[in-house]
């Protein structure tokens, strides 16, 4: 073999290796492990400090008495307080898997009631609770907020973003470990992000290549159960292994999705239409209201008379009409549309349309 022909080779496996490459994806990018999640925390809590800018709600100044009563002041039901610096608020945060006692995450802080701004505040301990009604963490702490409003004596008011939600970075500590299943069983369970019988089957054959055949079985389109060592530090280095994996996921179904509110139109890749003629024109009717002055003849006993009239015009757009041949792909059907002028409305008729007509090789989703 001359050193010519070993260059061709060489080159084509390094294009060929290279599109690979490209088009394969992690484990690590395609699934999750089962069992391994984050919770959701809710808590209710007041934010002081705010600069004339809290709420009037009955709920915080019961919420405001109930927090000096733990104090061991005493605030006798004939007395109203309105604080105009206090605010009821949710709070809320996401507590991700393996959070161990003693260490933050963020909160998200948002008004209750009327409060205009939460800008300077400083909320109070608030516990935070699961859906199990545990206290997992408790949060504290000087907001951040984005926005921020003012307002006139006339009533005028001028906002940017939204001043009466905000945030504390590390604002909560855990308290509290959740438990899970990590580290129980000679199993564990990875679940595809999208659901589909070819990947999860390409992703059973890729393990079996890397960790031994039998190592892995694919239960459906979502999940597929791998054998693994029970010792927790070895679990964790092999599932280490199993995230680095290399996995080419299967391509998309044919779809259409098309957001009817933005007329925003997604095309996949695989949407074939069959033999079909379509034809596009609008038809635009103008209608413009003017009046018309009558004046009397001469030396006359008239009078001048105000007649309304209407002036009607039709415009009507010559029909286009574009032939699908059997098979079109999607640049077919994109230039096909754009030759036409569509108008994204105009489109989501024509879609709906060769579907009714059974020539749309697609699934055609509209939200």
């Amino acid at each position: 073999m001359n050193i010519k022909l070993k260059s061709v080779i060489f080159t084509c496996l390094l294009l060929i290796s290279g599109f690979n490459e490209v088009q394969a994806e992690r484990i690590k990018d395609l699934m999750t492990v089962a069992g391994v999640r984050s919770n959701q925390l809710l808590g209710y809590g007041l934010v002081v400090g705010l600069d004339r800018s809290g709420d009037k709600t009955k709920f915080s100044q019961q919420t405001l008495k109930n927090m000096l009563k733990n104090f061991g002041i005493t605030i006798p039901a004939s007395i109203k307080i309105s604080p105009k610096n206090v605010a009821a608020v949710a709070v809320h945060a996401e507590l991700p898997a393996f959070a161990k006692p003693g260490q933050t995450i963020d909160i998200t802080v948002s008004s209750l009631g009327d409060a205009k701004s939460l800008r300077g505040g400083s909320l109070l301990m608030t516990p935070l609770k699961g859906a199990d009604g545990k206290v997992y963490a408790i949060a504290q702490g000087n907001l951040v907020v984005g926005g921020f409003g003012v307002s006139g004596s006339d009533g005028s008011r001028i906002s940017l973003n939204i001043p009466s939600a905000g945030r504390i970075p590390n604002g909560a500590t855990v308290e509290r470990i959740v438990p899970n299943s990590f580290s129980q069983g000679n199993h564990i369970v990875l679940n595809l992000n999208n659901s589909d019988f070819t990947t999860a089957n390409r992703v059973a054959k890729s393990i079996n290549e890397v960790v031994g055949l039998g190592a892995a079985s694919a239960i459906d389109a979502t999940s597929i159960r791998v054998n693994s060592p029970r010792k927790p530090s070895q679990r964790v280095a092999f599932i280490s292994l199993l995230e680095n994996i290399d996995v080419v996921p299967a391509e998309a179904a044919a779809k259409i999705v098309v957001n009817s509110r933005t007329g925003t139109i997604v095309i996949g890749n695989h949407v074939r239409v069959m033999p079909a003629a379509v034809t596009h024109g609008s038809l635009t009717v103008t209608i413009t209201e003017g009046s018309l002055v009558s004046q009397p003849a001469p030396l006359s006993d008239g009078t001048t008379v105000v007649t309304p009239i209407s002036n009607i015009q039709v415009k009507q757009e010559k029909n286009r009409m574009f032939l699908f041949n059997p098979g079109v792909k999607l640049n077919e059907i994109v230039s096909a549309v754009n030759q036409v002028g569509a108008a994204p409305g105009d489109l989501i008729a024509i879609l709906e349309a060769l579907k009714q007509a059974g020539a749309l090789r697609a699934e055609l989703i509209i939200i």
